[in-house]
């Protein structure tokens, strides 16, 4: 567990600047940028005949909520995935505070099903819609009928949010898909059972 990879990048741009390395991106130096991915690919597989292998967990920290810091920009395309906490989210009191459209894992989909796959991504489309269109809705410029897509995404997200949200003393699920896909069905025992 790495808390925080941001401080690890402020202490080697200070290095940096102290060898008089000059600034190229927001005022990094590109020695930061070579040294990243070292630190990151650090865990992953081992030698494949010992079969050993190494997980990590690095928290990220970011100016201002801004995901495309350079930093932040470096860690997401050196990692397999992401999952991005908002303090929004939490201030609404849905935890964890994970964003869904912003949070990503590339080998997630190695380990589903088709259908859950299938599941998966219309999910996120939803979600993705529900929160593209939230000022629409709060203003009141929505009207259902007129988006089909919308319409399902107004209807569902809502138990999407209740199926993926846990309260600290809950366990975790031992079949999160089926929860999932329960909540979506309106089966809220099955979802809670």
């Amino acid at each position: 567990i790495v808390d925080s990879v941001t401080r690890f990048a402020h202490a080697a741009r200070e290095v940096a600047i102290a060898a008089e390395e000059p600034p190229v991106s927001r005022g990094y130096p590109p020695s930061v940028f070579s040294q990243l991915p070292r630190l990151l690919e650090r865990a992953g597989p081992g030698i494949t005949e010992a079969g050993g292998s190494i997980t990590g967990i690095y928290s990220v920290l970011v100016d201002g909520d801004d995901h495309n810091d350079p930093v932040s920009d470096t860690i997401r395309g050196t990692l397999d995935g992401h999952i991005v906490l908002d303090r929004a989210i939490a201030a609404q009191g849905r935890f964890p505070a994970v964003d869904i459209p912003g949070s990503v894992s590339r080998l997630a989909k190695h380990n589903w099903t088709p259908e859950q796959r299938k599941l998966v991504s219309q999910l996120r489309g939803m979600v993705a819609r529900f929160e593209e269109t939230r000022d629409l809705r709060a203003i009141g410029a929505y009207q259902k009928g007129h988006d089909g897509l919308l319409d399902q995404a107004v209807d569902l997200v809502p138990r999407i949010y209740d199926a993926l949200q846990q309260s600290p003393e809950t366990g975790l699920s031992d079949d999160p898909y089926n929860d999932l896909a329960a909540a979506l069905r309106g089966d809220r025992q099955a979802q809670h059972a």
